[in-house]
């Protein structure tokens, strides 16, 4: 009887730690508008409770002059204050004209995943790409993905000429497990999503709008489906996609909007 008992602790031990070792990753994409300086204590705090059960956050729009990157810092050690270990990278201002460079930044659970190398902007189509997008390579049990965070330019400037640029990036880097997040100011319906489609991506949030309007009307308060996360559907099991739609906290979009007129976009999911 006792051996019995020891083999039977033995295997609830072993599917415990099964259980622990296949925990899911969950990654988030999302456009902070103009995180800077101007993000005051209670904003950064709200964006940290937001964004705290996730593992990897993608953001963009960190003011590329003075308080963008001290912002991220900012959040970090927020984040650090509600039970886990944060850590981040901010990307140098990107390439293009003084009015559109901005920066990227990654933050990351130190618990759950592994920042591999230094994460890099994309320079070989920083001439098509007005801000070319920035990719890191994180290591989640033994397995690895690279996250290409992208902000394309506005809709009313043709975005889709240098989308086409991001279909290319697969080629170039054929070896990389390449997961595309951001801002692409285009629908995922949108055809230039074609290519990138046919080589077997999929985009994770289907049908769902991520912009804030100006007001709510009629119980409708987003408008155009822009942000979006593009997985290869053979090297990542998606367990659950959505968005976080912050902006129900807040009595007006008009003050939701001082945090951001994007919600968040996220992927919950284990690496094949």
């Amino acid at each position: 009887m006792a051996f019995l008992r020891y083999i039977l602790f033995l295997l609830i031990l072993i599917n415990s730690l099964s259980s622990a070792f296949d925990q899911p990753l969950t990654l988030i994409s999302w456009n902070l508008k103009d995180f800077g300086k101007s993000k005051d204590d209670s904003e950064i705090r709200f964006i940290a409770e937001t964004i705290r059960h996730a593992d990897i956050i993608a953001i963009q729009e960190v003011v590329a002059g003075d308080g963008g990157a001290q912002a991220v810092a900012r959040l970090v050690l927020e984040l650090n204050t509600m039970g886990a270990a944060w850590d981040y990278s901010v990307s140098d201002p990107t390439a293009s004209t003084p009015h559109k460079t901005e920066r990227y930044a990654y933050l990351w659970k130190k618990s759950k995943v592994k920042l591999m190398g230094k994460p890099w902007l994309e320079q070989k189509y920083e001439q098509q790409i007005d801000r070319e997008p920035f990719l890191a390579t994180f290591e989640a049990k033994g397995k690895q993905f690279t996250v290409v965070n992208y902000h394309a330019i506005t809709k009313s400037m043709q975005p889709e000429s240098e989308i086409r640029y991001l279909t290319y990036l697969p080629i170039e880097y054929s070896k990389l497990n390449l997961v595309f997040a951001g801002d692409f100011n285009l629908s995922q319906s949108h055809m230039e999503f074609k290519t990138l489609k046919s080589i077997g991506y999929l985009a994770a949030v289907m049908n769902q709008k991520t912009t804030l309007k100006m007001n709510c009307k009629e119980n409708e308060c987003l408008c155009s489906e822009f942000d979006n996360i593009f997985y290869l559907k053979s090297r990542l099991n998606i367990l659950e996609t959505g968005i976080i739609p912050f902006y129900q906290q807040f009595e007006t979009l008009l003050k939701a909007r001082e945090i951001s007129d994007h919600v968040p976009v996220y992927i919950k999911f284990s690496i094949n």
